[in-house]
């Protein structure tokens, strides 16, 4: 079953990492290409922060571990949030290529 532009939007706007970027711009103006590279790019930097975090408190030159354990987990949940959104992609395109014409 494919959704309606409307519901998928408002999903998207429940989702903590989309309300970041929304803020930056708007889900409207934008096509899925554009918000899927806003994403990947956003995690990235959730990535490196975390990793930049997690390089401090292990030599020595921070001693906010606190800090960095909630960067490492903000980076995993949107790590496995994109995942899930990955496989929920390919799932709606492998069900509309089984889709008889």
């Amino acid at each position: 079953m494919i959704e309606s532009s409307t519901h998928i939007q408002s999903l998207f706007q429940q989702n903590p990492i989309a309300r970041e970027l929304s803020a930056a711009q708007p889900v409207e103006d934008s096509d899925f290409g554009d918000i899927m590279k806003q994403v990947l790019n956003h995690v990235n930097s959730l990535q490196q922060d975390s990793s930049a975090r997690m390089e401090a408190v292990e030599t020595g030159a921070s001693d906010d571990l606190l800090g960095a354990m909630i960067a490492s987990q903000k980076a995993s949940l949107s790590f496995q949030s994109l995942l899930q959104v990955r496989n929920k992609v390919v799932a709606a395109y492998e069900e509309v290529m089984r889709m008889q014409v």
